[in-house]
């Protein structure tokens, strides 16, 4: 990199399905390739036969061999206490998502040629607080530093405004990726990107598409009185990734197949599934998750107050985006065919680098402006009366959705009990009138003085960051005893003294060789391939894995490159056949 030896501030796309790492060079986001010489890094973590935890491409094609040894999607847990056990490991989303970005930290640092110290990272736009502050423990646990987070829609709107500063325009960024889907309504004019409104599904992406085409074939069978395919661990997931290759090969074809030969099923009997199916049959099984679209759609448009015929241009961001009932979907919607002008699984590593950029001063530029909102209402649990009687539960916002971040908002809350000695705070995230219906953030007492009802009473600020991280302040009014409070520990918040240790504890894990990582992931793409081939397929496949087998026994360089090469084209020459 030129500049010398100074340490850059690296773009971080962390992705559900894939992660990339990119820098902006001379004005151009440039992504860096992994160990594999690929730029898209699978969010996948596996133990390997010898103990050792692979990341990336090779514990990703794992997924079908070992898939009790293999972690996937793990991002949709982040900012919970969901454990993965992986042999005998037991990791957290935090610690999986660590490893990623530590595999990408260190691909950074070779491909740069200096060591990467900081990061600008991009997470979902409906990330809560509890996830976001998840994302940045994981970096943190990865060694490295992250001051900014970036909503995803915004960095690929950032991405895109860098070609088109020179334009006005008002455009919608709809980013469907694997397991999150976001709605960013834009406005670029002379340089200054301002995000209007965002919205959006954390828990809805294109391996949800996969899922249910799978749900159907494995409905199908049935109903043919087969084997129920979802009975076996290892029979599932290869059936999940014969309804993946099979969603993306819709993509571009009116009809296909759902191709696993000698599935295991439950009591160890094996069948074979390979059974027709048509993009209209596909979508019709999709129409559940494609009208789950439509509602962020909606009110990110209602929160910018337009029409979609007052929308310039419809920007798909996402590899799940180039299924045409998406593209169609969006069309219907706006009246008018959505672009695709950068690549969509490049777009948000793309706009994180120029973040980075941004952060960095960087000339190239410094006449970028970008601002953004809050994308999710903020508020408390209130008790309003009515006569005689309290309502508990009421949800009262604080700072609402689509405020420009960042931002500072108060509201004032009293004491309804004599003698009340505390206020109870608990803090809220969500669109309902009651905080049943939303998502509790955290929770804390307030001291008051001892009093008569409504005598005594606490100012409650919150204070909104650009990274979507909330400060929560209060200060009692009688005595103007102020406090910025941590909010109590929420299921999948990590203390301090446990990002330590799981820092400690990563540092003293295994992990299989980088320079090594080319033969291990040749390997278990060929294994997970032969899994699935049967006859003289399958045959040809297994002389070819023998010899690589016997090429890295001998530990011979020239043999070992060759055999991986050979092996590498006849999986893409049998995969395409």
């Amino acid at each position: 990199m030129s500049g010398g030896a100074r340490s850059p501030i690296v773009g971080i796309d962390l992705g559900t399905t894939f992660s990339l790492v990119a820098v902006l060079e001379q004005g151009v986001p440039r992504l860096l390739p992994n160990a594999v010489g690929e730029v898209l890094t699978p969010s996948a973590v596996s133990v390997g036969d010898d103990g050792s935890l692979l990341v990336g491409a090779a514990a990703a094609a794992r997924a079908t061999t070992h898939p009790e040894r293999t972690a996937l999607a793990f991002k949709r847990d982040m900012g919970t206490e969901r454990k993965v056990l992986l042999g005998e490991l037991e990791l957290s989303p935090q610690e999986l998502s660590a490893m990623v970005l530590g595999a990408l930290k260190r691909d950074a640092e070779l491909a740069l040629g200096v060591p990467v110290a900081e990061a600008v990272v991009t997470v979902p736009a409906y990330f809560d607080d509890v996830q976001r502050q998840a994302t940045r423990a994981a970096a943190e646990i990865a060694g490295l530093k992250v001051e900014r987070i970036v909503n995803e829609p915004t960095a690929a709107a950032i991405a895109y405004g860098l070609h088109h500063r020179d334009r006005e325009l008002r455009a919608v960024v709809l980013d469907l990726g694997g397991g999150t889907f976001d709605v960013t309504v834009l406005e670029i004019m002379e340089g200054v990107i301002e995000i209007q409104s965002s919205a959006g599904d954390s828990r809805l992406g294109g391996g949800d598409f996969s899922v249910v085409l799978a749900e159907w074939a494995a409905a199908r069978r049935e109903q043919a009185g087969e084997p129920d395919l979802r009975s076996d661990r290892q029979g599932w997931a290869r059936v999940l990734q014969a309804a993946e290759e099979a969603k993306r090969r819709l993509s571009e074809l009116e009809t296909t197949r759902i191709v696993a030969p000698q599935v295991p099923v439950q009591g160890g009997a094996r069948v074979d599934l390979d059974l027709a199916v048509t993009r209209e049959q596909a979508e019709a099984a999709w129409a559940g998750l494609l009208e789950r679209l439509r509602a962020p759609i909606v009110r990110a448009l209602g929160d910018a107050g337009l029409a979609p015929h007052q929308v310039d241009e419809v920007l798909l961001v996402g590899g799940a985006t180039r299924m045409p009932c998406v593209v169609r979907l969006a069309a219907q919607i706006f009246g008018r065919l959505p672009l695709r002008s950068l690549p969509p699984d490049e777009a948000v590593a793309m706009g994180a680098a120029i973040q980075a950029a941004l952060k960095e001063g960087n000339a190239s530029v410094e006449d970028l402006v970008v601002t953004d909102v809050a994308p999710f209402t903020l508020g408390v649990e209130s008790a309003v009366q009515f006569g005689q009687q309290f309502v508990n539960g009421v949800f009262t916002p604080i700072l609402e959705r689509g405020t420009v971040i960042p931002a500072s908002r108060v509201r004032q809350f009293g004491t309804i009990a004599d003698g009340q000695q505390s206020i109870r705070i608990a803090v809220f995230q969500g669109e309902h009138s009651l905080c049943r219906d939303n998502r509790l953030i955290g929770q804390y007492q307030v001291r008051v003085p001892r009093g008569a009802a409504g005598a005594e009473s606490v100012d409650v600020r919150f204070t909104y960051d650009l990274n979507g991280i909330l400060e929560v302040e209060t200060t009692v009014c009688s005595t103007g005893k102020a406090e910025t409070l941590v909010l109590e520990q929420t299921p999948g918040r990590m203390a301090r003294e446990e990002i330590e240790r799981a820092r400690r504890a990563m540092a003293k894990l295994k992990f299989h060789p980088r320079e090594a990582l080319p033969n291990a992931t040749a390997l278990a793409r060929g294994e997970a391939l032969y899994l699935e081939l049967t006859g003289s397929r399958r045959e040809e496949l297994g002389l070819v894995l023998a010899r690589f087998r016997a090429a890295l026994d001998r530990q011979e360089d020239a043999a070992i490159e060759a055999c991986r090469l050979e092996l590498l084209q006849a999986v893409g020459a049998l995969r395409r056949g």
